[in-house]
């Protein structure tokens, strides 16, 4: 069994897109659809076969419950990095909005941001 694909709720998919191609880098992957689309991007430097599928957030229990996790600032997702300083100063350089300064906990560095869409992701480098 692997993972293959990961549901991020967004506002809107052209949005979550952009951000997601344009500002983190990822790829776009599969765009497809009519009145139903099926979006999903994926890291040119991670596993292969791992995508985020950009999910519309409706019906109105999924906008709901987007929102109650962005207000407790839970993290939609955890993307990796092996150079957080680094990541943070490009991010912040692209306007990405941080909820403060990278910090250390036990043998990792993390530091949430938001995606524009919704949601709080969290850059988290692991240290050796």
């Amino acid at each position: 069994m692997q993972i293959r694909h990961v549901v991020i709720k967004v506002d809107d998919q052209d949005k979550a897109l952009a951000f997601y191609t344009s500002v983190l880098g990822f790829k776009k992957i599969a765009d497809r659809g009519g009145r139903v689309r099926w979006l999903t991007v994926a890291s040119g430097t991670g596993p292969k076969g791992v995508e985020l599928v950009l999910e519309p957030n409706s019906p109105a229990p999924a906008r709901a419950a987007q929102k109650a996790l962005y207000d407790a600032v839970f993290p939609a997702a955890i993307l990796s990095t092996n150079h957080i300083a680094g990541e943070y100063q490009r991010l912040k350089r692209l306007g990405v909005r941080f909820r403060g300064k990278p910090k250390k906990l036990g043998s990792s560095r993390f530091v949430f941001f938001d995606d524009t869409c919704g949601n709080f992701i969290v850059l988290l480098q692991r240290e050796a």
